[in-house]
């Protein structure tokens, strides 16, 4: 059965996945990229960063906040923000990781920009998020992906180790309709203008 996505909405099917045991210790895989943790990154800087890598995949969501609800997330002792840089010192990608709910690491978000895609740079990403995320008393680590994200990043959490367990229907407003990305943005999402 279809059901209609209102004039000027997106539709995403959301599937939520966990692991529930530390990984075996394995050697990070080589990289020539490097992780920095950003201690006090600023709305402007998160968001270019963020922008950068999302907007491909229609990441919009920390766009929607003011700069007070921004760094109440990004500045929390419990959240840990890191940034992948190139060898020229370069921001490519962004791992957020959130241990706010005791026992629990969300991987809030995983991602490089488009021009690393499918070089093998997010199998080191992944390496170093769960080296990072299976903390003392952490018991479940877990993530989203959405039909809107690359098409591999569902096969690609699930190689990692995580198990599907919920799965969901998102609808919002389309974030380029809006304003809040460029009407260019993720091409492979086709734009509709809802009628005038």
């Amino acid at each position: 059965m279809l059901t209609p996505v209102t004039d000027g909405e997106l539709a995403a099917v959301v599937t939520s996945l966990e692991m529930r045991e530390r990984p075996k210790p394995r050697p990070l895989p080589a990289s020539p990229l490097r992780l920095t943790q950003w201690r006090d990154p600023t709305p402007d800087g998160y968001r270019t960063l963020f922008r950068r890598v999302g907007t491909r995949w229609l990441w919009f969501s920390r766009l929607m906040l003011s700069d007070d609800a921004l760094l109440k997330i990004i500045r929390d002792p419990a959240v840990d923000i890191y940034a992948v840089v190139d060898r020229g010192g370069v921001e490519i990608g962004m791992l957020e990781l959130d241990f706010r709910v005791a026992g629990a690491c969300e991987i809030g978000f995983l991602g490089l920009v488009p021009e690393l895609t499918g070089k093998g740079h997010g199998d080191w990403l992944m390496a170093q998020a769960l080296a990072l995320g299976w903390r003392k008393n952490v018991h479940r680590i877990w993530v989203h992906t959405c039909t809107l994200d690359h098409p591999g990043a569902l096969g690609f959490y699930r190689r990692n180790g995580f198990i599907p367990f919920a799965r969901a229907v998102e609808t919002f407003a389309d974030p380029r309709l809006i304003g809040i990305l460029p009407r260019d943005a993720a091409p492979q999402t086709p734009l509709i203008d809802p009628p005038s």
